[in-house]
């Protein structure tokens, strides 16, 4: 393909990803970044040589220095620098970044007209409004990486988005689904980073056990889709095979299946419109077998009625529950608080009296800020 492209989180299980399939169709890699994984990062980049790499982590700036001294390649580092890289000269910048670290990134590629690939969900969920507006002002189009909104945005091509009736978002219910509170209250990192059907990393890996990756999933179909949040219904789906469907006003429902593989979605925002071939393993019906639904349970997991919640009363209470997740998840990694204890916190964001704050990206990261130092004052 004659295609360049800019991967932001290389190093994370979406970036690998995504350099294999631009390995496979020969795009060309214009940049990478890493938060802190400088030996895996000097080796892509020693594959790939792009102009520019970033580390985010800025004590480690010297280290990625030294190891590319030979080399022409810029290194640069700190969050500042991985928005330059996102805004330099490309077709397509992927957003990988883990967390509300990557709203600035997709800002600032969407603001240098760069087309978006979209992984980091959190940009919507913080920022949605900030980041549609934008993407409208400068005539960017967003293509949706998340295996679940790539298949509503497959659906829809060719549709009328007026006649969308329902979104069915699929979610695989994580490793605990079924599992009773009393079940839950022993769980450690390591069990709940065992997810059933998907490798990934280990932030969305705990949101997924938790179900919090699904009501992120909520919120951000929202913003891309711009519907309702009642317009969006999720069904626990363990076959992880239809990865989401749309039901259109005249009763007519549309789907998009396929085998557990990212890179059929990373690939497709890549190559969009067009579609090439995958060294992703096709999918046979008759292994798949019988394919079931079930409704969540909200009150198990109590993180994704916290999520629908904010998601109904809008403004920047999404961006208060994703804060609080972010922190009580890295509590939870570090084992400082118990699995059942994310739910909690997450839900202690909506008392946050945030309803009259505007929309603006200072108020963005000031809510966030405010929704970490809850969940750390409450443990």
């Amino acid at each position: 393909m004659k295609k360049s492209a800019v991967i932001l989180g290389s190093t994370g299980s979406i970036g690998r990803q995504a350099l294999d399939v631009a390995r496979n169709l020969n795009i060309k890699i214009d940049g990478l970044c890493a938060h802190s994984s400088v030996d895996l990062l000097e080796k892509q980049a020693r594959e790939f040589n792009p102009r520019c790499v970033a580390i985010g982590e800025i004590s480690l700036y010297n280290k990625l220095k030294l190891a590319l001294a030979d080399t022409d390649i810029k290194v640069v580092s700190g969050a500042e620098a991985i928005s330059e890289l996102a805004a330099s000269d490309t077709e397509i910048v992927l957003d990988a970044i883990v967390g509300i670290a990557g709203l600035s990134a997709a800002l600032s590629a969407i603001n240098a007209g760069n087309t978006l690939a979209l992984a980091n969900k959190e940009a919507l969920v913080t920022g949605g409004k900030l980041v549609i507006e934008a993407a409208k002002q400068n005539n960017v189009k967003i293509i949706p990486v998340d295996s679940e909104h790539s298949a509503i945005f497959q659906c829809l091509n060719g549709e009328n988005s007026d006649r969308i009736e329902r979104i069915i978002l699929t979610a695989s219910g994580g490793p605990f689904f079924g599992k009773t509170a009393d079940e839950l209250k022993n769980i450690t990192p390591a069990q709940a980073l065992k997810h059933p059907n998907w490798n990934m990393g280990r932030k969305i890996s705990i949101d997924s056990a938790t179900l919090m990756n699904k009501g992120l999933e909520l919120i951000e179909a929202m913003h891309l889709f711009n519907v309702s949040p009642d317009k969006v219904d999720i069904h626990v789906h363990r076959q992880s095979i239809i990865h989401s469907a749309v039901e259109f006003s005249d009763g007519a429902v549309m789907a998009q299946l396929g085998t557990a593989d990212m890179r059929i979605p990373i690939q497709y925002a890549f190559t969009w419109p067009d579609r090439y071939h995958s060294p992703a393993k096709g999918l046979s019906l008759f292994e798949t077998g019988a394919l079931t639904f079930e409704k969540p349970d909200l009150e198990t997991f109590s993180c994704l009625k916290a999520a629908v919640e904010a998601a109904n009363r809008g403004g920047l209470y999404p961006c208060a529950v994703n804060g609080a997740n972010e922190q009580a998840v890295a509590l939870f990694l570090d084992e400082k608080i118990s699995f059942l204890q994310i739910g909690e916190l997450v839900s202690k964001a909506l008392d946050m009296p945030i309803q009259n704050m505007k929309m603006t990206v200072p108020n963005v990261y000031a809510v966030d800020k405010m929704a970490r130092e809850l969940v750390l004052n409450n443990i």
